[in-house]
C-alpha cells in the first residue's frame, strides 16, 4: 500500500464492490456472497491489499447495528409482543438444543469442559447481518420461516450478553477471574431504562424540535446519533450495542418520524453491512483451508448439518411446511458475527489455544459464504412453482397501504377523509412537523419527511401501493415528487394537485393519471352560485358549469402541445371562448323556441 492510508483502503473496498456485486448478482449468487468473495481475493491471504482484517471488521460491525436500528423501526412494540412465543419458545429451544449437540461433539472429539459449551453455544448462534440480509434480497421477511428466523435472531442476540458475561468467569487467565457484582448489574439495568424512556419520550420531542429546522442533513446527523448513542451506552453498560440500537428502534417505531428515519439511515447500513461481509471474507485464512482442508471441510458440513436437522425439527414443531423449515435451516445454519468475539474472548481467558482459535473463525466464515449456495440450491431443487403461498414481498410485520397522500394539508386532509369513510388505507407524508403532529392526534397514518425523497418513498413501501395522491402546495416540490414518482414506480397512478394552468402543464408533461387545479372546482360552483342568484335556473346554471368544464379540459389538453408558446395561448383562449359563448346562444334559442316568449 501507498503513503495514502485511509484513500487507499476506501478505494480497495469500493472497486472490490462494485466489481464483485453485480458479477454475483448477474450469476444469481447474490451480493452477500459477492462481498465475500470480494474480500478473501483483497484479503492478507491472496492480493493483500488489507493487511489487518480484524480492525477492519471491528469498524464494520456498526453495520449490523444499524441493521437492528431499521428492524426495530419496522417492529412495533404491540408486534415484538405477539412474537414472544417465537423469541422465548422456538429461539431459546434453538440456541439450547444447538449448544447441547455441537458442545456434545465439541467434547467428544475436540475439546473438553467448559470450554466446549461456550464454543458450542457460539457456534449456536447464527449471523444476523447474513441471514436478515438475504431475506430480504428474497423478499422472505414476512414469510412464515422469514418472521420465526427473525425471532430466533432477536433471541440469540439477547442471549449473547450472559454468553459474553460466563467466559471470563468460566476462563483461568493471568488476570483472574471476574463477575458480576450488583454494580454492574445495576448499571444495566439503568441503561436499559434510560434507553427505553428516553426513545418513548425525550427523542420524539428531539426530533420535532430537528424536524421544524427542515434541514435535511441536520435530521440525518440526529438519526445518527441516536444510533451511535444507544450503542455507545449499551457498549458502556457491557451489553450488546445491536440489542440497544434495536430497542431504540422499536420505541421509535410508533412515532411519526419512522419512515424518515429509515431513509437516511439505511444508506450508511447498506454500505457498512457490505464492508462487514468483505471484513468477514478477509478473516478467512485460506492457508489454514489448504493445509488442513479434511478437517475444516467436516467441520463446516458438520456445523451445518447439526443445525440444520435441529431448526427442521423446530420448524415443524413451529408450524411450517417442509419447504419452509428447509429454507429456515438453510438461513440460520452457519455461524455468525459473534462467534469471533466468543472465540477472541475464550482465547484471552485461557479457554482455547490460538491454532483452534484460527480453526474456529475460518469454519464460521466458510459456513457464511456457503448459505447463499444452499439457498441456491434450494431453490434449483425445489422450483419457484412448488414453493409456499405463505411467501410475501414485504418487509417485516407492516401493513401496506393501497394510497400515498403526499402532502396533508388541507386537499390531502378532504381526500384522506373521503378514503377512511369507505375503509380504504392511506399512508400520508408531510413536510411540516406541526402539520403531522396535529394530523396524528386525530388518528391519521401519517409520517414526517419529504415525499419527492427516494428513500422515504421506498420506506412507505410506495412499490407496493396502487395510488399516489400529490397534494403538496408548493408546485416545485409538486413536480420534483411527481417526477421521482413516475420513474421509480410506473406502476402508481398518480393524481396531483397544480396551483394554475402552467403548473398543470408541466405535470401533464410527466403522464400523470390525473391533474386537478386546486380551485378550479370551487371556483366552478361559486360561478353556478352566482348564476342562480342572477335568476338562471339551477339546472340551467348546472348545465352551463358542466359545459364550461369540459370545454375547458379539453382546451387544456389542446394547449398542453404548445404551453410554452404565449400567442398561442391567448388566441386558443380566445378562440375557445367564442365557441363557448356561440354554445350558450344557441342554447338560450334553444330554449326560448322550447317555451315561447315570456
Amino acid at each position: 500500500m501507498h503513503n495514502h492510508g485511509v484513500l487507499d483502503l476506501i478505494l480497495v473496498f469500493l472497486l472490490a464492490a462494485v466489481i464483485a456485486v453485480p458479477l454475483f448478482q448477474r450469476l444469481g449468487l447474490g451480493a452477500v456472497l459477492g462481498f465475500l468473495v470480494a474480500g478473501v481475493v483483497i484479503g492478507p491471504n491472496m492480493l493483500g491489499l488489507v493487511p489487518d482484517p480484524a480492525s477492519v471488521l471491528a469498524a464494520s460491525e456498526f453495520g449490523v447495528v444499524m441493521m437492528l436500528f431499521v428492524i426495530g423501526l419496522e417492529l412495533s412494540p404491540a408486534r415484538l409482543w405477539v412474537m414472544r412465543r417465537q423469541v422465548f419458545g422456538i429461539g431459546a429451544l434453538q440456541v439450547l438444543l444447538s449448544t447441547l449437540a455441537i458442545g456434545g461433539v465439541l467434547a467428544m472429539w475436540v475439546i473438553g469442559g467448559a470450554a466446549a459449551v461456550i464454543i458450542g453455544m457460539g457456534l449456536a448462534l447464527s449471523s444476523t447481518a447474513v441471514g436478515l440480509q438475504l431475506l430480504a434480497e428474497r423478499k422472505e421477511l414476512t414469510a412464515a420461516h422469514g418472521r420465526l428466523a427473525f425471532a430466533i435472531l432477536l433471541f440469540q442476540d439477547i442471549i449473547a450478553i450472559p454468553l459474553l458475561a460466563a467466559i471470563p468467569l468460566l476462563g483461568n487467565s493471568a488476570d483472574g477471574g471476574t463477575s458480576l457484582g450488583w454494580a454492574e448489574v445495576s448499571k444495566a439495568a439503568l441503561t436499559i431504562a434510560a434507553v427505553v424512556i428516553g426513545g418513548r419520550v425525550v427523542l420524539r420531542q428531539v426530533f420535532r424540535v430537528v424536524a421544524r429546522a427542515r434541514t435535511a442533513e441536520v435530521f440525518t446527523a440526529t438519526a445518527l446519533l441516536v444510533v451511535v448513542g444507544t450503542a455507545w451506552l449499551m457498549a458502556w453498560a457491557g451489553l450488546s450495542m445491536g440489542l440497544g440500537a434495536f430497542l431504540a428502534g422499536v420505541l421509535l417505531a410508533d412515532s411519526e418520524f419512522r419512515h424518515e428515519l429509515e431513509s437516511h439511515i439505511d444508506p450508511f447500513k447498506g454500505l457498512l453491512l457490505g464492508l462487514f461481509f468483505i471484513a468477514v471474507g478477509m478473516s478467512i485464512d485460506l492457508n489454514l483451508v489448504t493445509r488442513d482442508p479434511l478437517p475444516i471441510a467436516l467441520a463446516v458440513l458438520g456445523l451445518l448439518g447439526i443445525k440444520a436437522l435441529l431448526l427442521i425439527a423446530l420448524g415443524r414443531a413451529a408450524g411450517l411446511s417442509g419447504r419452509s423449515s428447509l429454507s429456515l435451516a438453510a438461513v440460520l445454519g452457519m455461524g455468525g458475527e459473534f462467534a469471533f468475539v466468543v472465540f477472541a474472548e475464550s482465547f484471552k481467558f485461557g479457554l482455547i489455544e490460538a491454532a483452534l482459535r484460527d480453526q474456529l473463525v475460518v469454519v464460521v466464515g466458510l459456513s457464511m459464504a456457503a448459505t447463499p449456495l444452499l439457498l441456491l440450491a434450494l431453490d434449483r431443487g425445489l422450483p419457484a412453482t412448488k414453493r409456499d403461498p405463505e411467501r410475501k414481498a414485504d418487509s417485516i410485520g407492516d401493513d401496506h397501504s393501497r394510497v400515498i397522500i403526499a402532502g396533508f394539508g388541507r386537499m390531502g386532509q378532504i381526500v384522506g377523509r373521503l378514503l377512511r369513510a369507505q375503509q380504504i388505507s392511506f399512508t400520508a407524508l408531510e413536510n411540516s412537523a406541526e402539520q403531522v403532529d396535529l394530523s396524528r392526534r386525530f388518528g391519521s397514518k401519517i409520517y414526517f419527511g419529504d415525499p419527492a425523497r427516494p428513500e422515504l418513498l421506498r420506506a412507505a413501501h410506495a412499490e407496493h401501493a396502487e395510488v399516489f395522491v400529490l397534494t403538496t402546495d408548493d408546485p416545485e416540490a409538486n413536480i420534483r415528487t411527481a417526477r421521482v414518482v413516475k420513474r421509480l414506480f410506473p406502476h402508481l397512478k398518480v393524481f396531483a394537485r397544480a396551483r394554475n394552468r402552467q403548473h398543470a402543464f408541466k405535470l401533464m408533461d410527466f403522464n400523470v393519471d390525473g391533474v386537478v387545479r386546486e380551485t378550479f372546482g370551487s371556483s366552478l360552483e361559486m360561478a353556478e352560485q352566482v348564476m342562480q342568484a342572477l335568476g338562471i335556473p339551477a339546472d340551467q346554471a348546472a348545465q352551463r358549469a358542466q359545459q364550461f368544464r369540459m370545454s375547458d379540459e379539453a382546451l387544456l389538453r389542446e394547449q398542453h402541445l404548445f404551453y410554452d408558446d404565449e400567442a398561442a395561448l391567448v388566441a386558443t383562449s380566445q378562440d375557445a371562448l367564442r365557441d363557448l359563448q356561440a354554445l350558450f346562444e344557441a342554447d338560450d334559442r334553444a330554449r326560448t323556441t322550447r317555451t315561447g316568449p315570456e
